[in-house]
């Protein structure tokens, strides 16, 4: 089986659910598993805290994730709020402790794809999803996006971009996941899994 690892940082719920939905697409593709995980929120005084204790084990939900799961994967779908227009901060922590895996090569020709939620439609969902792809590309990652084929990405009204899945969640995280949404996160699971499985042969 190859294990395709979906790894989000949420904020309010809605990347979580995106990840469950990637997750979903990517296990309907024959051989292929998901392995949900997150990242642990930072403060002011983080980084000087870790360094003599690590994050504890979150009360709920996924796993944290271990420079290990990336190195076991097949592939990757990298999942973050927008915070002006980039990834979260927590996520941005994590990736910048990728250095030895990156000196190793060790994610080199896997793919990956991304996907985000922002509270304002034009909140810069784009942005955000390229952000999240520059650190996969200097890991040398192939990146999959949604292509046009998917017909929800020319009929929806809310999230949905080529670079990625996409919500919009609304200023106070009151709008849910669309029907046309919720499409193409499994889309984007599915996809992924299938360029995973065929890089591998």
């Amino acid at each position: 089986m190859k294990e395709i690892l979906v790894l989000y940082y949420s904020h309010t719920g809605a990347v979580m659910e995106m990840a469950h939905l990637i997750a979903r697409g990517i296990e309907q593709v024959a051989g292929c598993v998901a392995c949900v995980r997150t990242v642990p929120k930072v403060s002011a005084a983080h980084e000087a805290a870790m360094s003599s204790t690590p994050p504890a084990a979150p009360q709920a939900g996924a796993p944290y994730a271990e420079l290990q799961d990336l190195e076991a994967c097949a592939g990757l779908a990298l999942g973050s709020p927008t915070r002006f227009g980039n990834m979260a901060a927590p996520m941005k922590h994590f990736w910048d402790s990728t250095g030895e895996l990156w000196l190793k090569g060790r994610l080199s020709g896997k793919p990956a794809a991304v996907f985000t939620s922002t509270a304002s439609l034009h909140g810069g969902q784009e942005t955000t999803l390229v952000s999240m792809m520059l650190p996969l590309l200097h890991h040398g990652m192939v990146i999959v996006g949604l292509p046009y084929t998917e017909l929800e990405l020319s009929t929806t009204n809310a999230g949905g971009t080529p670079y990625g899945a996409s919500h919009h969640a609304g200023s106070a995280g009151e709008r849910t996941v669309t029907e046309h949404e919720r499409k193409l996160c499994m889309a984007l699971g599915r996809r992924l899994a299938e360029v995973a499985i065929k890089l591998a042969k």
